[in-house]
């Protein structure tokens, strides 16, 4: 032991116990470094040597097969900087810094601690005090060099296999569908099960163009999908089980299937947490993608029609967004139908009228995110009628002529474009063969000037590939305008699509995905009118209006003129007679039904008009019972003199219900019995009763 080190150990750090820290950064090394490990373990022997007992000597070994590269999982380590803080430790024992810590945020709060606790740290090199500044600023540097070690390790790493995934050669695991053969090729799976079973999943999308439908089908028709373990007991087996959404969504989203080979597709980050979790990235920041690398399940123009169809399912569960995969309502601009107020797109209602389905676009964005107020709505048949008629309008056999000979002139343009693509590609051909001729030619002794030359031919040919990729891509693209069969196709489609589009047997799914191959999407501004704002495929735009649909309180509201009619028939006629008088002049109701004693009656007593009996009594008319009384009579007297046409009256309802005008000119003699209710009475004369008179 050195002088200097038993100098720098105090009574008071052998007071305190010794802790041995032990670590390997993977499980492989544990079993296979295991002198490294054995010369972990003999420092033991060393803090006994210092001073500390045997049984005071601690060791920290459960962190062993862990990267230093974080303190995060590490519990050993925690462990340790626990003690430390407590001041337990007196001396803190590991044969290196990089067992310890790779991160300088964990080996500097470690230090830190040490320092306020007077605890001093050794490893294989001396024992080092923490509180001194000397012994500090050499344990900063040798974390400085342990971090800078592991950065180096992993940058070799990364550029040996980043360069072997350049070219395509990088052994990546393959998904299921896909193996290896003995000389590295990648092909389909020799197994016949496997590839149909892959291949019946593209065809299946291929068809609906949705994953969830895909699944739906796959287990309606109690098909299994098999899975290889990747690791463990079985590693290499293949399991079969039922498909569910998210595998479907990554067997699309793997180009392993349409034979590129890519690398990057995702990056490890860390979150608040400081876990480590997978980022997929965007197809733009991948670090390799080359096409056509081996044999796959699909082309590559089909995997980028994949691509495009998932991410136009995905924006349903985007904020503000609905999906556009056509579903099995009725309502036709379902997801393509924007709020003209606050830009969001509309969802689609459906509620039960006369036994269907009636839809109703409605901009729920502030309710369903912020608990406000819906910002309008609209029902759907009169909007989904207009753009109906727009469609097959625009899909009229001249219109179609109209838009190949458009089509032509753009195909002259696109020429025009591909030839002056050429000529660019041809530049940056010369470009980069002038760079590599002016490599060449220098001297490989002078580094300075050759690094430079090498430099920017490697740039010339980055620029020369992205151009090409983008040449090739762009003509890939102007082969699939419109061609002569096309058009022909088109012709024969536009001259029968009205009656496809009438058909019954047209599904709602079938329009929905017509009508998105011509409009991209339709804006409603619901005012004292509906304005719609169709954007068609290609950008053309067009406006018109249609009437909003009256509210069902006006549809219900009977005409003024019935209204009118019914209070002039009020002076004269019962609500029976005004039935029939209204069917005979061919009034209906708003259902289109004729009217009834109880509809007539429904109708004035919504409108407040006067009854038939309250006219009559208004213009003096008596009831029976009054006129008796007058007379000094039974009601069943009065009654019978009406019926016998002495005193005049009027029906005011159906159930033979009269009132009598007052009897100013009649006279009536008693008959035998004192009262006129047993016999007839008798009329004596038709002078006026004078006021008074009994």
């Amino acid at each position: 032991m050195s002088t200097d080190n038993a100098m720098k150990i105090s009574a008071d750090h052998l007071r305190r116990d010794a802790f041995l820290y032990v670590r390997q950064s993977s499980l492989r090394q544990v079993f296979e470094n295991t002198e490294s490990t054995k010369r972990q373990y003999a420092l033991r022997d060393r803090a006994v040597a210092l001073g500390w007992p045997i049984e005071r000597v601690h060791v920290i070994d459960n962190d062993l097969g862990l990267s230093g590269a974080q303190s995060q999982d590490r519990d050993g380590f925690q462990r340790l900087v626990t003690e430390v803080a407590m001041g337990h430790a007196g001396i803190v024992l590991g044969l290196e810094v990089s067992r310890l810590a790779r991160n300088n945020a964990d080996w500097h709060r470690l230090l830190e601690l040490a320092a306020m606790s007077r605890t001093l740290i050794m490893d294989e090199d001396g024992v080092y005090d923490a509180a001194s500044f000397n012994d500090r600023m050499l344990l900063g540097l040798k974390g400085t060099m342990s971090e800078a070690e592991l950065h180096i390790l992993k940058s070799r790493l990364q550029g040996g296999i980043l360069n072997k995934a350049r070219r395509g050669e990088l052994e990546l695991p393959l998904p299921i569908g896909l193996v290896y053969t003995p000389d590295m090729r990648v092909v389909l799976d020799p197994d016949r099960q496997i590839q149909d079973t892959v291949r019946m999943l593209f065809d299946t999308f291929r068809e609906v163009g949705s994953a969830c439908a895909v699944v739906r089908r796959l287990r309606s028709e109690k098909i299994l999908f098999p899975r290889r373990i990747r690791r463990g007991i079985g590693k290499g087996d293949v399991l079969w089980s039922e498909i569910d959404h998210s595998r479907v969504i990554q067997i699309l989203h793997n180009p392993r299937y349409a034979g590129a080979f890519a690398y990057g597709r995702t990056r490890t980050i860390y979150n608040a947490k400081l876990k480590s979790v997978q980022q997929k990235m965007p197809r733009s920041d991948w670090q390799v993608l080359i096409p056509q690398a081996h044999e796959g399940y699909i082309s590559w123009d089909e995997f980028e029609r994949n691509q495009t169809s998932l991410e136009q399912n995905a924006v349903g569960f985007s904020p503000g967004l609905r999906g556009r995969m056509p579903r099995q309502g009725n309502g036709l601009l379902q997801g393509r139908v924007l709020c003209g107020r606050c830009g969001a797109r509309m969802r689609v209602h459906y509620e039960q009228f006369e036994g269907n389905l009636r839809p109703y676009y409605i901009c729920n964005e502030a309710v369903v995110r912020h608990a406000g107020k819906a910002c309008q709505w609209a029902r759907g048949p009169a909007i989904d009628e207009a753009v109906s008629a727009l469609l097959l309008e625009a899909m009229a056999p001249t219109a179609i002529e109209v838009a190949l000979a458009v089509q032509e002139e753009i195909s002259q343009r696109v020429e025009q474009a591909a030839s002056l693509r050429d000529k660019q590609l041809q530049r940056a051909r010369y470009e980069a063969e002038l760079a590599r001729r002016r490599y060449l030619k220098v001297d490989p002794d002078n580094r300075l000037v050759a690094d430079a030359l090498e430099a920017d031919w490697n740039g010339k040919l980055r620029d020369l590939d992205t151009l090409q990729r983008e040449h090739e891509r762009r003509n890939e693209t102007d082969q699939s305008l419109l061609d002569g069969a096309m058009q022909e196709r088109i012709r024969a489609l536009a001259a029968d699509f009205p009656g496809i589009w009438n058909n019954e047997r047209t599904s709602p799914v079938e329009r929905k995905r017509m009508l998105g191959l011509l409009i991209e999407d339709v804006t409603l501004l619901v005012d004292e009118q509906i304005n719609m704002h169709i954007r068609w495929r290609g950008g053309r735009t067009q406006s018109l209006a249609v009437a909003r649909p009256r509210p069902m309180a006006v549809i219900r509201k009977t005409p003024e003129a019935v209204v009118a009619l019914i209070n002039e028939l009020l002076e004269t006629d019962n609500d029976q007679q005004i039935a029939s008088r209204l069917n005979a002049l061919g009034h209906r109701n708003w259902r289109g039904e004729a009217f009834t004693l109880k509809k007539v009656m429904l109708v004035r007593r919504a409108y407040g008009l006067k009854t038939r009996f309250e006219r009559l009594r208004e213009s003096g008319m008596l009831t029976g019972e009054e006129v008796a009384r007058r007379f000094g009579v039974s009601a069943t007297t009065v009654h019978q003199l009406g019926r016998d046409g002495v005193l005049k009256r009027h029906r005011y309802a159906t159930n033979h219900r009269y009132l009598y005008e007052p009897p100013g000119n009649v006279r009536l003699a008693k008959g035998v019995g004192g009262r006129y209710g047993s016999r007839k009475p008798r009329l004596i004369d038709a002078q006026p009763i004078q006021q008074g008179a009994s």
